[in-house]
């Protein structure tokens, strides 16, 4: 195998045409491709630090939605307990209003039977008076019917007195 020797000539003209278009590139390729690639970088990065942005500003919406939440269900436990605590307080109401209400009927019964009972006593008692004088008339007039028995009678309560 032979290798080829370059011409010294046709060396030159590579260089020189490599120089050209290497002036070329520098002149009107580099600064666009340098540029674009520039711009195409710094949008990454603007991509970046607005994906980053906008990372931070869920992660703030998180919290405040958590935060929410938490402030939701303190709110919720407090109003529970506070309709539990009012049902309570409302069934100790009733419970001593009934407790107060069957109190002043049984006393309002026991007047009401102390007065019956009271009125039933003094109409036997006025009953009983009423017998008792009845009977009383009737014996006495039944006794005293001669003028002999009026006259031992009145002797007798004369007698009476005089010892007292």
């Amino acid at each position: 195998m032979e290798l080829i020797t370059p011409n010294p000539g046709l060396i030159f003209w590579q260089l020189v045409i490599f120089l050209i278009v290497l002036f070329l590139l520098a002149k009107f390729a580099w600064k666009p491709i340098l540029s674009s690639l520039k711009e195409r970088e710094d949008s990454i990065e603007s991509a970046l630090r607005m994906a980053d942005q906008a990372k931070l500003e869920m992660q703030q919406l998180k919290a405040g939605n958590e935060k929410l939440l938490a402030e939701a269900r303190l709110e919720r436990d407090r109003v529970l307990k506070e309709a539990t605590d009012l049902a309570n307080k409302l069934i100790e109401q009733a419970k001593t209003k009934a407790t107060e209400e069957g109190g002043r009927m049984i006393t309002q019964a026991r007047e009401a039977i102390q007065n019956e009972k009271n009125a039933a006593l003094a109409e036997v008692k006025n009953t009983a008076a009423q017998l008792s004088i009845d009977i009383a008339e009737r014996i006495l007039r039944r006794e005293l019917t001669d003028a002999n028995s009026q006259k031992q009678l009145v002797d007798s309560y004369l007698k009476d007195v005089k010892l007292n």
